[in-house]
């Protein structure tokens, strides 16, 4: 068996988290050894958001590629609350490209066997001491992880159900 590497993908709070958990529910229910790498930013332990420094985007940045090599040592399966692409877009949103970080973040994008793009879902907006609930980010956030899958030229695919993503990734 190989690895297969999942990643819900964009903005925060859109619901990435609970489709984490729903996907990787069905796929243990098939029989696959699942993990699950949990959004990184949460345990930064320097400021996110608006606030984010580039210390801090690239702590997340570099936490993720880890966490990723040492669970698909672990498990055959991977879901992610996020790829290195979504975790990305907030650096550039603030601070602009980064080429040595682009030119990472191109090339391990393409280490992911399927992303799936999440919609922006305001109810899932609500306060949580973690992330903002400024509306304005989250979609200026949304709209740069769009612009860096075209930049990237990453395929994706925009997530409709759970149920279509067992089907894809049960395919493969």
């Amino acid at each position: 068996m190989f690895n297969i590497k999942i990643a819900f993908i964009g903005t925060h709070s859109c619901g990435k988290t609970t489709l984490v958990y729903e996907l990787c529910t069905e796929l243990k229910k098939r029989n696959f050894h699942v993990g699950q790498l949990e959004e990184i930013a949460r345990s930064c332990p320097l400021p996110i958001n608006e606030q984010t420094t580039k210390d801090a985007q690239t702590w997340i940045l570099v936490t993720t590629i880890s966490k990723e090599i040492e669970l698909l040592k672990r498990y055959d399966h991977l879901v992610c609350d996020r790829s290195v692409l979504d975790n990305y877009a907030y650096f550039y949103h603030k601070f602009g490209h980064d080429k040595t970080l682009f030119d990472l973040v191109k090339s391990w994008v393409q280490t992911y066997d399927f992303l799936f793009k999440v919609p922006i879902n305001k109810e899932y907006l609500r306060p949580d001491d973690t992330r903002t609930t400024d509306f304005t980010f989250q979609n200026d956030i949304d709209k740069k992880v769009d612009t860096l899958l075209e930049e990237t030229c990453t395929k994706f695919h925009y997530f409709k159900n759970i149920k279509d993503c067992v089907n894809l990734i049960t395919k493969k």
